[in-house]
């Protein structure tokens, strides 16, 4: 059974930075394309970054030059580092992982950046 378990969310002054960590048990982690989505209290969720099994990346504009995801196949880990954070930011981010026969979720983390 996949598992995903995120941490490093926190309290955050604007302007600062956090390292947000995902790590997938329970399969083959480097057969997942993983992804961070986050989700703002009355809105929907929306994807903000994502990484191939292939290493390749994609941004949401909104976070296009800070926030940077990567991934450690050897440590079952996707990460997201996210710097110059604004209130903008503020939402619980959720882990995801794609595989062809399966979608899956982290139970999310929550990010608060104060102004």
């Amino acid at each position: 059974q996949v598992q995903l378990v995120e941490s490093g969310g926190g309290l955050v002054q604007a302007g600062g930075s956090l390292r947000l960590s995902c790590v997938l048990s329970g399969s083959l982690f480097s057969n997942y394309n993983m992804a961070w989505y986050r989700q703002a209290p009355g809105k929907q969720r929306d994807l903000v970054a994502d990484i191939t099994i292939f290493g390749s990346t994609n941004y949401a504009d909104s976070v296009k030059g800070r926030f940077t995801i990567s991934r450690d196949n050897a440590k079952n880990t996707v990460y997201l580092q996210m710097d110059s954070l604004k209130a903008e930011d503020t939402s619980v981010y959720y882990c995801n992982a794609k595989i062809w026969h399966g979608d899956y979720w982290g139970q999310g983390t929550q990010v608060t950046v104060s102004s």
